[in-house]
């Protein structure tokens, strides 16, 4: 990892909302961490794109970024002809986006993985006449071929593993469903791939696999979403393109630290998206693990932490967990960096008030998970043709997202489902609904909002 001027780096904070009394015998302590970074801006100190058509190229000049898109080549991107066209527009505008001096690569992906630009498995640095290059070799950007998108992410890997920078990204765009090579070698690939770039993807059109996008998302922490009209893309791209543009540290880790006798519950991104980190812990020496969270711009995200206690006995307190955010040390030798960190604790109490009170961040981000769970159940009923399961759990997920003031899931809910009553959760099961609108749902299902002020 490279290092970072002090004027880019965002500066973090930790902020913990729990109720840490316990009743006496209990055990179960749950907190919600705040993490933000603030400081870092959307440039990194770096000229935007169209600032200067030549400083890229000067010698010695070092990018702090390397980015790779991968468009869908295969043949259904034909049908219609407008989706090969609007794919090609919209990684053009992704393009225009680069800021100078990032690297970055277009490979087409079909059964097999091409590079598109620059091609001789390198990556060209973005100033005005680079960009000028890659928008012509779009041109030659053709259909016809499968799918098999391990392919596209080990090119993708190869390439951007060539660039010394801190921020290594890709975004991904596919229409159809992954039927060219084996699910295991795509989780070979996505295993392979972890923690060695991230990646947003999209699917376009309403033929591609919901699970198979979000998929590769969550496995490389980055976004999913649809774009069910081609239309969109450029717009999509851009906005993708502009959030990547403002990540300034990679590889940042959440670290738990929990005294002798403290058992592991869960830990979960909980917000802007529900996301278990639990099976993807690294030791990082006694009592202490890493939890991966990706790259960071200006932003902040909610995490929520379980821990089991020993048991103790009225008026005693300990140490819960110590939470903090580390930065690997350059070249993965050395103490690595703690950006900040924040405490849980117990108390063990006989005051009943106290200890049955549910803290309110804990709450609201438990119906969060519970909401994108029962979005997900629902879904898979209604596919099973269960319409009672269904309409069971959909009621639910309509109740939860009322009640925690969800207006863009509970819109979404609304075209899947006809709302009687949202506070009971009362609701029927539409007898048609669109593709796209299932789709949607099933795409957005992890995305929460923050807690009602």
């Amino acid at each position: 990892m490279a290092n970072f001027s002090k004027s880019t780096v965002p500066r973090f904070s930790v902020d913990v909302y729990q109720n840490e009394y316990l009743p006496e015998g209990g055990r179960e302590v749950n907190a919600i961490v705040t993490v933000t970074s603030t400081g870092g801006g959307t440039t990194g100190g770096m000229a935007s794109a169209g600032a200067s058509s030549t400083p890229s190229a000067l010698p010695g000049h070092r990018p702090n970024a390397a980015v790779v898109i991968m468009v869908d080549c295969s043949g259904s991107m034909d049908y219609p002809p407008t989706k090969m066209r609007n794919a090609r527009d919209a990684t053009a505008a992704a393009i225009d986006t680069l800021r100078d001096g990032v690297a970055f690569a277009v490979v087409g992906g079909t059964h097999m993985a091409k590079e598109v630009f620059p091609g001789n498995g390198r990556l060209a640095v973005a100033d005005a006449y680079t960009r000028a290059q890659a928008k012509e070799a779009l041109r030659r950007l053709s259909a016809g071929g499968g799918t098999a998108i391990g392919t596209w992410l080990r090119l993708a890997d190869r390439l951007l593993a060539s660039a010394d920078v801190p921020i290594r990204h890709g975004i991904l765009l596919t229409d159809g469903r992954n039927e060219h090579e084996a699910p295991e070698d795509l989780k070979a690939s996505l295993d392979a791939c972890a923690g060695r770039f991230t990646c947003d993807a999209r699917g376009v059109g309403t033929d591609w696999e919901v699970k198979e996008v979000t998929g590769i998302a969550s496995a490389l922490l980055g976004t999913s979403d649809i774009v069910a009209d081609p239309a969109g893309l450029a717009a999509d791209f851009t906005r993708m393109m502009e959030n990547a543009m403002g990540k300034e540290v990679a590889d940042v880790a959440l670290r738990l630290w929990t005294p002798v006798g403290v058992e592991m519950g869960f830990v979960k991104q909980v917000a802007p998206t529900v996301e278990d980190l639990t099976g993807r812990r690294t030791e990082a020496g006694p009592r202490a693990g890493d939890y991966p969270t990706g790259s960071w711009g200006d932003e902040s995200r909610d995490y929520h932490i379980c821990v089991r206690v020993p048991q103790a006995a009225i008026g005693q307190e300990m140490l819960a967990a110590r939470v903090s955010l580390v930065l690997p040390a350059p070249g993965g030798g050395g103490a690595p960096e703690v950006l900040s960190q924040g405490l849980v604790r117990a108390v063990w109490t006989d005051d009943m008030a106290a200890s049955t009170s549910i803290n309110p961040q804990v709450a609201h981000y438990t119906g969060q998970a519970e909401l994108a769970q029962v979005i997900q159940q629902g879904l898979d009923a209604r596919k099973s043709g269960d319409s009672d399961g269904a309409t069971a759990k959909l009621g639910r997920a309509v109740q939860l997202a009322a009640a925690s003031g969800n207006a863009d899931t509970a819109k979404l809910l609304s075209k899947v489902v006809d709302v009687v009553d949202a506070a009971t959760g009362t609701v029927r099961l539409k007898a048609r609904v669109a593709d796209a609108d299932e789709m949607t749902l099933e795409t957005r299902s992890t995305k929460t909002v923050r807690v009602k002020k």
